[in-house]
């Protein structure tokens, strides 16, 4: 049952995507040169209504956090792959999962992106073994979250404040940018 609830919201995400546009790579550089707010409002949104729907149910006990919910520490390979993901968003105006949509609207060219993502996850792979006493896996702190969550696995940030309230506050700004942010620059 669980493969057909993953099937399912992965055609309703690639369906979401591609009518927000972000299977265009113009829409996307733009987005990212400041010029078009479109797709920004649209992640805006999302992240803000998803955050307070997810919190709200953890809070209501719908959700567990300590199970559902993973805090990965923070390394400073982290930090260079998130540079190196973010220029080639950049540079082809995909990401891994707007590429597999585009491609599946019959966009061939994103078959270069795809096989350039396998390629480097597999060069990644083979490099592991030397990377991984070096520098980039020197942990930055521990595993904390911003908000306190129902389960006391995790110390938060701002653990003096109720964690319902801090979601609250950060997805209704989330989602108050994403409302008045212009459409075009």
């Amino acid at each position: 049952m669980n493969i057909f609830l993953a099937i399912f919201l992965g055609l309703l995400f690639g369906f979401i995507l591609q009518k927000a546009g972000a299977t265009n790579p113009v829409k996307i550089i733009n987005m990212l040169r400041l010029k078009d707010f479109h797709l920004m409002k649209s992640i805006l949104f999302a992240i803000g209504l998803s955050s307070l729907l997810l919190f709200s149910l953890i809070s209501l006990g719908f959700v567990e956090a300590g199970l559902h919910v993973s805090v990965k520490s923070a390394y400073i390979g982290v930090i260079v792959g998130g540079t190196i993901f973010g220029l080639g968003w950049a540079i082809s105006g995909f990401c891994p999962g707007t590429s597999l949509v585009a491609l599946g609207e019959g966009k061939k060219y994103t078959v270069t992106f795809i096989l350039g993502g396998l390629l480097g996850a597999f060069l990644f792979m083979l490099a592991y073994e030397v990377l991984q006493n070096t520098f980039l896996f020197n942990k930055l702190g521990g595993k904390m979250t911003l908000a306190h969550l129902s389960s006391d696995k995790y110390p938060s940030l701002l653990a003096d404040y109720s964690g319902m309230l801090v979601v609250g506050v950060v997805s209704i700004a989330l989602i108050v940018m994403a409302i008045v942010l212009p459409s075009k620059k």
